[in-house]
């Protein structure tokens, strides 16, 4: 009895928030450029007068996770600092200063018989994220929502609820300031699942879209259960594929930077393919200096005696987002064996052909079907700030209407507004 009478009144402050968004979102499509700019001054000015308050919650939700056995790669995206509530401030003004998505006209052309078409930019409505760990990332999708015109409906994981909550407050404070109503950016006080099926159905029709943060079965279970559209990637299973034709010194840089610069985004290089033609010269360096940053290395049957602190792979591995410090290494006869192998065991996020050969850039480019490719290049860029997007919501990997980093632009849809004198039609 009890169980269900927290049910009700679950699903009735669910619905309450749903309500509060819609009617928020209404408002937010006709709220003025600087309206919504005057938003981020005043966010930007709670999170550092709130920092105290949020870095309180955080310590809370690190000392949980920690009690709960959560590795150091979790706690890593679990935590904030001062100089991350800093990038979070820095990510806000940022997204500040993007030109106003809503409104702008994609195309216009005339007809003969003196028809103007215009194609729109408007927002999505109503967006429900549910994310894992990340407390920035209520911060990254309140501003980008806001900013596209949006109303967003959080949901956080029990690890980083109270971190999360606290930036909200903050960010409520500001919409309150700027004269924007709170149903703007709302987190669900709940950690429960039911809590998130709830927001799946998509709350009696207040949720249009449904965004996706976090591991593999999450993002599974939300694309399988989902009632309304769903912006996803289920994980990053990078790779760099190290060319004949590469330049070792930058090859080596490039790799090292992939993997270990932080070992637990989604844009982490998880496994390395290397040409055959220069294992011998570039593999025990590749391996030495992972080995040496701490890193685990899993190795072929090809590469596993360039060193001695390498273990053996096994074919899971190749389809393993590890999050953490290890990493997969493979030796490959040509181009075509490297693109195969991503092509198997890629989840379509982002890969990189580390060559100095345009043809094999332009073939490497060509052939992959993923969201994000890369040459020469650390496959840590791929993030919103990193593309001059501002800040972002999350990576999709899916091929209808966004793609890639998920920032203003991709939280916009359209419509055709059709301008006549008196026409009609014979």
């Amino acid at each position: 009895m009890v169980c269900k009478k927290m049910s009700m009144e679950l699903s009735t402050s669910l619905q309450q928030i749903g309500l509060k968004a819609k009617s928020a979102s209404a408002i937010l499509n006709t709220a003025s450029s600087d309206q919504k700019n005057i938003f981020f001054e005043f966010a930007i000015q709670a999170i550092q007068e709130d920092s105290d308050a949020i870095l309180a919650a955080n310590q809370l939700d690190i000392k949980a996770a920690q009690e709960n056995n959560k590795d150091e790669a979790f706690i890593d995206r679990l935590a904030l600092d001062t100089s991350r509530l800093q990038g979070i401030c820095n990510t806000l003004a940022e997204i500040k200063l993007f030109d106003d998505p809503v409104g702008r006209v994609l195309a216009s052309w005339d007809r003969p018989n003196g028809l103007n078409i215009s194609r729109v930019a408007t927002p999505l409505g109503v967006i429900g994220l549910i994310f894992e760990s990340r407390p920035n990332v209520a911060a990254d999708a309140g501003g980008l929502c806001l900013k596209s015109g949006n109303a967003v409906i959080l949901r956080s994981g029990k690890d980083g609820l109270r971190s999360s909550s606290a930036i909200v407050h903050s960010l409520q404070k500001a919409l309150k300031l700027s004269g924007l109503p709170k149903g703007c950016i709302q987190i669900v006080p709940s950690e429960s699942r039911e809590a998130a099926i709830m927001m799946l159905e998509g709350l009696n029709g207040s949720i249009d879209v449904i965004v996706p943060r976090g591991g593999k079965s999450l993002v599974a279970e939300v694309e399988k259960s989902a009632k309304v559209p769903v912006f996803g990637h289920l994980e990053g299973i990078c790779h760099i594929y190290v060319d004949e034709c590469a330049d070792e010194q930058k090859a080596l840089s490039v790799c090292i930077n992939a993997k270990m610069r932080r070992t637990g985004i989604c844009g982490a290089v998880e496994t390395i393919l290397i040409h055959e033609n220069i294992s011998q010269s570039f593999t025990p360096k590749l391996l030495a200096a992972l080995a040496d940053a701490n890193c685990e290395i899993r190795c072929c049957k090809q590469t596993i005696d360039f060193d001695d602190r390498a273990i053996p792979a096994s074919e899971s591995d190749w389809s393993t987002e590890y999050l953490a410090p290890i990493i997969s290494i493979k030796s490959v006869s040509n181009i075509e064996e490297a693109i195969e192998h991503i092509r198997k065991f890629g989840t379509g996020h982002t890969e990189s052909i580390i060559s100095e050969d345009k043809n094999m850039q332009s073939k490497f480019t060509n052939s992959i079907d993923s969201a994000i490719v890369m040459i020469n290049t650390s496959t840590q860029f791929a993030d919103g700030g990193e593309f001059g997007l501002g800040g972002e919501i999350g990576i999709a990997t899916g091929k209808f209407h966004a793609r890639g980093p998920v920032g203003i632009d991709q939280l916009t849809s359209f419509k055709y507004i059709v301008s006549g004198d008196g026409h009609i039609r014979d």
